[in-house]
């Protein structure tokens, strides 16, 4: 059983899954930036980073353990709510947590009174782009600030 739980950004088991999600992204992106410009590297870099006040929440997917197995952040992006950082644990993964994890946030959402949510993810994630495309999620042209993320980036949102 898959529990969900609205933290502050700072929680330290959200802090925690964020820097497993930043290694494992990392992981899968390394060797595409090998020989890249490294203005362009710090423009990248900046434009997929969070500014903390811009979240709104985050969300935790906790199993029956009380171990936090998935995140996911909520935050404005100008007049847009935007999902930023969803991961699960791979020890995690095909039980219902990241599907949990999106519910929450379109209820965050409408909570919000958002039309639709949007996000901003990559082309060496396809585990989340079917994700997305199997909870309803449609393609959107790539957005700021991921221009800069070209031509890695794929965006999607969801009406609510």
């Amino acid at each position: 059983m898959i529990t969900i739980e609205r933290v502050p950004w700072e929680d330290p088991r959200a802090v925690a899954l964020r820097a497993r999600m930043d290694e494992e992204m990392h992981e899968r992106y390394a060797s595409a930036t090998v020989d890249e410009d490294p203005a362009v590297t710090a423009e990248r870099n900046r434009a997929l980073s969070v500014d903390p006040a811009t979240v709104v929440s985050s969300v935790l997917a906790v199993d029956e353990d009380g171990e936090a197995i998935g995140h996911i952040a909520i935050r404005r992006l100008g007049d847009e709510t935007e999902l930023k950082r969803l991961i699960v644990l791979a020890s995690a993964r095909g039980k219902g947590a990241a599907t949990a994890l999106l519910d929450e946030c379109e209820q965050i959402g409408r909570e919000l009174g958002a039309d639709r949510l949007i996000l901003q993810t990559g082309d060496r994630q396809p585990d989340a782009v079917a994700l997305y495309e199997k909870t309803g999620w449609n393609p959107i042209p790539v957005y700021e600030p991921y221009i800069a993320t070209l031509p890695w980036s794929f965006c999607f949102e969801k009406a609510l």
